[in-house]
């Protein structure tokens, strides 16, 4: 019987390499530990469908097999009543346990769970408290998580755009400013910024709607960055797609460009920016 193929995501574990290849690990990577035999098909699908779902999480997630058959000992001192019998180890201890066949579904969401940065975990449970606007919770999260990941950019990047929700545009551009230009997501806070500073000479929207009615394309652009700066993204959106396509000259083709500049704002993923760059390509093509 040949061995599982060794990759640095996926390896062989015996009693012998436990404690080092998977408590210790897990001290820095997540470990799925994978209870198989040959002998069990079942358990056979599981670890190449395992293996196969791991693989572009780029070793953000580990998989760690272990084959029952050679040795059943680890088995027996985790439990494992069944096979495929699926064990999570994450800072040094043992959090999850599945045991037989499961879905791809199932396995997929354990995967993609495990595979999140702290700072896409921290990110999920931001959005849910944003969309609450509980700020001041929000900001004591990322506050704590700053204290202990001084070096994770990514949580400064989240203060920052929480700081300009919060409508503390000096403290957020400090932090921005601490920021180094490359930094993963700073593009999101940084256009939050720009929109806020530009919005804020621009005057209450009361006064802008009837010249835009009327066909002023720049009190249409100015009710777009104050929409924006309100958190308004939808609305913004509609009037800088009525500045595109009603004219791609004015200001350099300033619709399209605010289109994308919302775009950042919104983020990957959201549905509503999918929604009006399908708009937007079917207009410029």
């Amino acid at each position: 019987m040949q061995p599982p193929q060794q990759t640095p995501q996926v390896f062989d574990v015996t009693p012998a390499n436990f404690q080092a290849e998977v408590v210790e690990r897990s001290k820095q990577t997540p470990v799925i530990l994978l209870f198989w035999a040959q002998q069990m098909p079942p358990s056979v699908d599981t670890r190449r469908r395992l293996e196969t779902m791991v693989q572009p999480h780029q070793g953000k997630v580990l998989l760690a097999l272990v084959d029952v058959a050679r040795d059943p000992t680890l088995a027996q001192h985790l439990r494992v009543q069944a096979l495929p019998g699926i064990r999570i180890v994450d800072g040094g201890q043992l959090v999850h346990q599945l045991d037989g066949p499961q879905s791809d579904a199932t396995l997929q969401a354990l995967v993609d769970q495990l595979a999140l940065s702290p700072a896409d975990m921290l990110r999920e449970d931001l959005d849910t408290l944003i969309a609450a606007g509980d700020f001041a919770t929000a900001m004591q999260m990322l506050l704590q998580a700053v204290q202990d990941e001084p070096q994770n950019q990514g949580f400064r990047v989240e203060l920052a755009d929480v700081l300009l929700l919060m409508g503390d545009l000096p403290q957020a551009e400090r932090v921005l400013g601490e920021l180094p230009a490359d930094t993963v997501g700073r593009e999101r806070p940084q256009t939050r910024l720009e929109i806020l500073q530009e919005a804020a000479g621009y005057g209450a929207p009361a006064e802008l709607e009837a010249a835009a009615a009327a066909g002023d394309l720049e009190s249409r652009y100015r009710l777009a960055i104050l929409a924006a700066a309100a958190g308004a993204l939808e609305p913004a959106l509609d009037h800088a797609m009525e500045l595109l396509s009603t004219d791609r000259t004015f200001r350099d083709d300033i619709g399209r460009l605010t289109m994308l500049r919302i775009f950042n704002l919104l983020g990957k993923g959201s549905e509503l920016a999918t929604r009006y760059r399908r708009r937007m390509f079917n207009f410029l093509h």
